[in-house]
């Protein structure tokens, strides 16, 4: 059986991250989304409230299974026996970065492939960060998110 981790921050969790499960659950048996405590990153969500939400954004899935971790990807890796590494690429600016952490990767797990998928074209330009920002200035992000997220959003932000 093939095991693909697809590790983030999901801070929060976009319609272009749901739309990268979704065509990794065809591909694959079991896609175990790793919701990554990323204490450096300053999450704006606490991690147990970024796993919740990525269940529910993807309950439709019945291949997947969302965590939370705190710790080495690596280490992950070995527990869930997974051998593949999902990442997503939106632009060619991403591709450095995923390149370097694709080759550290495969030094620290060299069980696991390092899988690249892109997001749908109109997801493309989505981000967390930008779903953050616009977020925090009042802006209405309803059709980049899951509903739950949308409304944790607002409740987190007051708004």
């Amino acid at each position: 059986m093939n095991t693909v981790l697809y590790p983030g921050t999901f801070d929060p969790i976009t319609n272009g991250h749901i739309d990268l499960v979704e065509r990794a659950a065809r591909l694959f048996d079991r896609i175990l989304v790793a919701v990554a405590a990323s204490p450096k990153k300053r999450p704006l969500m606490p991690l147990e409230q970024r796993v919740s939400l990525a269940r529910t954004a993807l309950a439709h899935l019945p291949n997947v299974e969302v965590i939370g971790f705190d710790g080495l990807l690596a280490n992950l890796v070995a527990e869930h026996d997974a051998n593949v590494i999902l990442r997503g690429l939106r632009a060619v600016s991403d591709f450095e970065y995923e390149f370097q952490l694709a080759n550290m990767n495969r030094q620290l797990a060299p069980q696991a492939e390092s899988m690249f998928l892109t997001p749908a074209e109109h997801l493309s330009f989505i981000s967390s960060t930008l779903i953050r920002e616009i977020a925090s200035l009042g802006g209405d992000v309803s059709k980049f998110v899951h509903p739950a997220v949308d409304q944790a959003l607002k409740e987190l932000l007051g708004q």
